[in-house]
């Protein structure tokens, strides 16, 4: 048993479904319920940000002619996979979090929004880098309901924010494909660096 499972508060086979055993798929199967897409936002949102903003934002792609406008500006290697799974997820950030300040931190727009109103950078980058973190909990809300993610990058965001985002506000950064995983869903076992390698105690 790894330390992992020793010191995780968790029972081993939440920890093996969360992280251990837990891939990027690349074929999938099965279905994906309207309930089930709601409980992997219910249980990503409660995940720490920055001043509690929530810039993700999530689009869940379903019908079939939405599944062709978003394909077409999928990289070639990602198109099959993600016209075959079973519910895809397209997740952006809103560039005008901060104008909701007094829904996530009531209190704080008086003294913060002011701060974000005139730095156009700072803006952007802590939308950027909180929807970010967000995905990561998206993710494990997949993972925490027994299905398999498919997270990708590889597509032309700017055409998919011009497709689906046109009036502007929101950007595209990743495509997560959701559902169970199919046959020949795993590919070669990829290696993790080890504790070692990248943790320094000072």
């Amino acid at each position: 048993m790894s330390i992992a499972h020793q010191e995780a508060a968790l029972d081993d086979a939440a920890v093996n479904a969360l992280f251990v055993e837990a891939r990027t798929a690349n074929t999938f199967t099965g279905e994906v319920t309207d309930e089930q897409a709601q409980a992997i936002y219910e249980l990503a949102k409660f995940g720490p940000t920055a001043f509690n903003n929530q810039p993700l934002r999530v689009t869940y792609v379903r019908s079939p002619e939405a599944r062709e406008r978003l394909v077409k500006h999928m990289s070639r290697g990602n198109q099959d996979k993600t016209l075959s799974a079973p519910l895809v997820a397209v997740l952006s950030f809103d560039t005008e979090w901060h104008e909701r300040f007094d829904t996530f931190l009531p209190g704080g727009a008086e003294r913060l929004k002011g701060m974000f109103d005139a730095d156009d950078a700072l803006r952007y980058g802590t939308g950027r880098d909180n929807g970010h973190l967000q995905a990561g909990y998206f993710i494990l809300a997949v993972r925490s309901l027994g299905l398999a993610a498919g997270p990708m990058t590889g597509a032309d965001f700017a055409a998919i924010d011009s497709e689906f985002f046109p009036e502007g506000g929101r950007k595209s950064f990743l495509v997560v494909n959701i559902g169970q995983p199919g046959e020949d869903a795993w590919g070669p076992a990829k290696t993790k660096f080890a504790y070692e390698d990248v943790v320094e105690t000072i």
